[in-house]
């Protein structure tokens, strides 16, 4: 109950944010939800390190502006970030055993969270941009609930058990029908513009992606020893449970609409 009144309540201020606000108002909500997954990382990744959490987090997030506002910085800003997280370790460092893994930890966080989610500022801004990020969201969602649904009633030959016990083959392919309907859906109800080929396409990438993206973050917590990234969405987890298909979804979806699309 408490994850479907979470989805109620956030889903429609998503969705007007996405189709109504402006650019840097979506810009802004986008740092915010950098800084939150970068801090999630962090405190997953790096035991005991609050102090270099924050700071890390804090001036990691605004890298989502580089490739749509100032891409000539993002190669100065990343080159940046890597320099001031080395010389952090290098003098705070704890266990010297541990700092090559934590700088590399430090760094790799820039990468994983605000760097990818910076595809979603370049997608919005393509032409019918908003109605992609829909579209994206419709397609992880839809092959997400469908997964989980044929999964538990189908689902006899696991899919990946170290690193997600539950998830099986029949429903992986399950979601990935799910998907292609969600980008059915798409196309009927808001974004007419999609051709078949389009709606298949998407789908299957963006679906595929999307799943690894889960598989992916489960890898982490695994490996972290965590159940959830967070506890931040009541219900739903941290924010990076809510991230980890976007994150991989994002850039595909702004490949396709930017290379593809647009040259249709």
């Amino acid at each position: 109950m408490k994850r479907l009144l979470t989805a109620a309540i956030a889903l429609p201020l998503l969705i007007a944010l996405i189709v109504k606000g402006s650019q840097s108002l979506f810009a802004a909500f986008v740092i915010v939800v950098a800084f939150l997954g970068l801090l999630e990382f962090y405190r997953m990744a790096l035991l005991d390190r609050n102090v270099e959490a924050i700071i890390a987090s804090v001036i990691g997030a605004p890298l989502v502006l580089f490739p749509l506002f100032c891409p000539s910085l993002l190669v100065p800003g990343l080159t940046s970030l890597v320099l001031v997280s080395a010389l952090a370790l290098l003098f705070r460092f704890r266990d010297i055993r541990q700092a090559a893994q934590e700088w590399a930890l430090l760094s790799a966080g820039f990468l994983y969270v605000p760097l990818l989610l910076s595809q979603l500022l370049l997608l919005r801004s393509e032409p019918f941009g908003p109605f992609w990020i829909l579209l994206m969201m419709l397609i992880v969602m839809a092959g997400d609930s469908a997964a989980y649904y044929i999964g538990s009633a189908f689902g006899r030959n696991k899919l990946y058990p170290a690193v997600s016990p539950n998830k099986s083959i029949e429903g992986a392919v399950g979601g990935l029908a799910g998907s292609v309907a969600g980008a059915f859906i798409a196309k009927f109800s808001f974004f007419p513009q999609l051709g078949a080929v389009d709606c298949i396409a998407a789908a299957v990438a963006l679906g595929i992606l999307g799943q690894l993206g889960d598989l992916f973050e489960s890898l982490l917590k695994r490996s972290c020893g965590v159940k959830d990234s967070g506890a931040i969405i009541p219900g739903h987890g941290g924010m990076l449970d809510r991230l980890d298909s976007i994150l991989f979804a994002a850039p595909a979806a702004w490949w396709y609409a930017h290379f593809i699309f647009s040259k249709g």
